[in-house]
């Protein structure tokens, strides 16, 4: 088990109200096989720059422990949905 931490951003329209639980569908894949996770939601942001013509993006910062197969399998997934607009897996304590 590693410690990771994970930038996610998600398209400004999602439902703020509906963040939280939406996060937690994905993060099924580290619960489930005993990892754990913390989530820090920091609400709508403005964008250094666009991405998808928004400018805006409601930011979440999930740091996690688990197993790097896990780790990935939750980036691909995330890459998958249409609500999140980038994410950013690294692991802090590597050097």
């Amino acid at each position: 088990m590693r410690n990771y931490e994970l930038m996610i951003i998600l398209d400004p329209e999602v439902d703020e109200r509906s963040v939280g639980t939406t996060l937690d569908k994905f993060l099924e894949v580290i619960t489930k096989s005993g990892g754990t996770v913390d989530v820090d939601i920091w609400g709508k942001r403005r964008l250094a720059y666009d991405i998808n013509k928004r400018s805006e993006g409601i930011y979440a910062v999930v740091n996690m422990t688990t197993t790097p197969e896990n780790a990935k399998e939750l980036d691909r997934v995330l890459g998958l949905s249409e609500a999140v607009m980038r994410t950013k897996l690294i692991r802090p304590d590597a050097h």
